[in-house]
């Protein structure tokens, strides 16, 4: 397959399919930018139309092309495609593109299409790119196969590429193209997957991933078809040095279909798309302008950055919103130390700042040695890891020479905002300054760019293996009630709080005592995965009565709520005490298999969202991350005055959970403790619910 993905995207001629005289339809424009931009290897038009278009002979046919043709582009109706493969296979032809649209995405007659195309290339080994597709680019040897008009208006490119543009929407492909080129990156391809009938997304990225012209990657992602793939290209990035900055489109909550599952709705396809894009240090992007200014600073990726900045601006105002944004971004302003202080002090007035932000004031554009001085000062001190100069126009060109050297002699990033016409743009960006002509868009470039390098190195990767090395015990027939649920996760280290069944209101009275009160009641039932909306939970019960009374009422209530539930009576078990309540959910994510899911729990779980996500497996330094990801993670740190939680039984409870979905086989969906009540330091958790769901039929 590499083979024909190299005949595909670096293909050494090409057949059009269709071809047309026009530069204005899809047959004639891509043969346009073939000529246009000197693609050197071999150009074959076909279409007995014509006998030559765009100064090429034209031929007849795919069978009398008289030379071997790597790739063949399809400008055909869709009902004329895979008669037109076969041909072309027969003549030779290692790879394709189709332009057509009108096979899946059309339904009826059209899903027969595809599902024809599909097979053909199952057994001949093609490499067929669409249908529904725009075409690719390389611009690096300019083998043009996309009937793109972008390529005419855009800046033209001078250099060698190192950007590669995969996108799974043709006008998306186009728009970044546009806006990234006038930020003069150059690129290596464009490629735009259409309907991914035969190759998707994932291979297009592990081919991307080996291709030593790519060392970024601008993904557009609707849907990915390959989750593990997807996992393996990112790893494979991930040694090469390289980076995916992706833009993720089309999410839906799966949440309104998981009604028996409190996991699945906090979980999400945006969420845990999320969740992966961070573990596989891949950045995502919010819009395209974005996703440019990212790649540009990518190309600066050598160079030392982090979450700590220095922001030094000619403005006590300009300084103060730089700090809010940047901060509420996720970024770090700290004090500068005394000393380095006391050094901006001996030529910044008393009424400017040098604390962080450094307001230097307007008149230290008339001292270059000073400015000098500070930028020396920035680049060496430990305390932080970038510095962003905010100066417009022409104080900025004051400053350009000293901030030119700052940056040749070391290693920091450095980054310049310039909200007037400087004309030292291009020389300090010649000197590796990162230039932003907007505020806004600088900051939000600038933010996840400083903590993808704050993180990089340190994130850790997800393990391809999601075997579990053990003997767990047999998954108990589902559905299954919870006391089967508790016996299975606790053969995964999950400590249980002592629970007893009870049958009737005696028995419950004698198990209460047994305990010792105060106590629950819950409803036992494998049918039943919601005990409080189902009004099967009684707390707090302080004698005989409480728990007599509450037995009765726990059953009507489950009753009414669940006329044909099973009921195996109820369970009773000691009111426990704690610092907190967690949910702790893993779950099989459609695309990216099996998902951990941490959050605040109990029944406030779905109002406030506060939840973690991670790609399964995960370890208890994982584990940790996760919690304090919560904004509720202070409560479990002795939040004004409030006892420590036991964190580390936690920890060791949240990869149980994980350990205990990667056991257990396929039919099981979803493994939930909820809640998961940790408690004071040293004393551990307590699993105070579980539930199992089985795989939908």
């Amino acid at each position: 397959m590499r083979a024909a993905l190299d005949c595909l995207l670096d293909p050494r001629s090409i057949a059009m399919i269709g071809a047309s005289a026009n530069a204005g339809r899809i047959g004639g424009m891509p043969l346009e930018l073939l000529t246009r931009f000197g693609y050197a290897g071999g150009i074959y038009p076909v279409n007995p139309k014509y006998q030559e278009v765009f100064g090429i002979r034209c031929w007849p046919d795919i069978e009398a092309v008289p030379e071997p043709v790597d790739l063949a582009v399809l400008a055909i109706a869709a009902a004329e495609v895979t008669p037109m493969l076969r041909r072309c296979h027969a003549h030779g032809v290692r790879a394709a593109i189709v332009y057509a649209a009108g096979f899946a995405e059309a339904g009826g007659d059209g899903a027969r299409l595809q599902a024809e195309l599909e097979a053909f290339v199952a057994q001949s080994g093609m490499a067929v790119a669409g249908p529904n597709c725009m075409g690719f680019a390389n611009l690096n040897t300019q083998a043009h196969t996309a009937f793109a008009s972008v390529f005419k208006t855009a800046p033209a490119q001078s250099r060698p590429g190192m950007v590669s543009l995969l996108t799974q929407s043709g006008n998306v492909c186009a728009a970044v193209y546009a806006i990234a080129r006038r930020l003069d990156l150059p690129f290596s391809h464009f490629i735009n997957t259409g309907n991914e009938a035969c190759l998707d997304f994932s291979q297009y990225l592990e081919y991307l991933a080996a291709d030593v012209h790519t060392e970024i990657v601008l993904g557009y992602i609707e849907q990915l078809r390959d989750g593990e793939r997807f996992v393996r290209a990112c790893q494979e990035l991930e040694r090469q040095g390289k980076l995916l900055i992706a833009l993720k489109a089309g999410s839906t909550d799966k949440g309104a279909a998981a009604v028996r599952s409190h996991t699945s709705a906090l979980a999400g396809d945006k969420r845990v798309y999320a969740a992966a894009f961070r573990q596989l240090n891949v950045i995502e992007a919010t819009d395209f302008a974005q996703m440019a200014q990212l790649a540009s600073l990518a190309t600066l990726r050598h160079r030392s950055a982090g979450k700590r900045v220095a922001v030094l601006t000619m403005s006590g105002a300009l300084g103060a919103i730089l700090a809010d944004k940047f901060i509420g971004a996720g970024l770090e302003l700290p004090d500068l130390p005394a000393g380095l202080q006391a050094v901006l002090r001996g030529g910044i007035p008393d009424y400017g700042m040098v604390g962080n932000p450094v307001d230097v004031t307007g008149n230290v554009v008339n001292d270059p040695a000073f400015v000098r001085t500070v930028l020396q000062a920035l680049a060496t001190t430990d305390a932080i890891d970038a510095v962003v100069v905010y100066a417009p126009g022409y104080m900025l060109d004051r400053m350009a020479d000293a901030l030119a050297e700052a940056s040749r002699q070391h290693q920091r990033l450095f980054v310049a905002i310039d909200t007037g016409l400087a004309q030292s743009r291009a020389a300090l960006r010649e000197a590796e300054v990162a230039v932003f002509e907007d505020l806004g868009l600088a900051v939000s470039a600038l933010a996840p760019y400083l903590l993808w390098c704050e993180a990089r190195g340190t994130r850790r990767m997800v393990p391809i293996d999601t075997t579990v090395n053990l003997s767990p015990p047999c998954v108990p027939a589902l559905p299954c009630n919870e006391v089967d649920a508790r016996a299975y996760v606790a053969a995964f280290g999950l400590p249980q709080a002592l629970a007893r069944v009870a049958r009737t209101a005696e028995d419950a009275v004698a198990q209460a005592r047994h305990a010792g009160y105060p106590v629950a009641l819950k409803i036992l039932s494998a049918d039943i995965a919601h005990k409080t909306e189902a009004g099967g939970v009684a707390l707090g019960l302080a004698d005989d009565a409480a728990v007599s009374a509450a037995f009765d009422r726990v059953l009507r209530a489950a009753s009414a709520a669940q006329p044909d539930a099973r009921v195996d009576g109820v369970m009773v078990q000691k009111m426990e005490r704690g610092v907190a309540e967690l949910i702790v959910g893993a779950t099989r994510d459609p695309v990216f298999g099996p998902v951990l899911t941490v959050g605040l729990g109990g029944v406030l779980t779905e109002i406030y969202q506060d939840t973690s996500h991670r790609l399964l497996p995960v370890d208890e330094a994982i584990a940790m991350h996760m919690l304090q990801e919560l904004k509720a993670y202070p409560l479990l740190d002795g939040y004004r005055g409030k006892p420590r939680a036991d964190v580390g039984a936690a920890c060791r409870a949240i990869v149980a959970v994980g350990k205990a979905l990667l056991a257990a086989p396929a039919r099981v969906a979803e493994i939930e403790v909820n809640p998961l009540l940790i408690k004071e330091a040293g004393q551990g958790v307590a699993v105070l619910d579980a539930l199992i769901l089985p795989a939908t039929p």
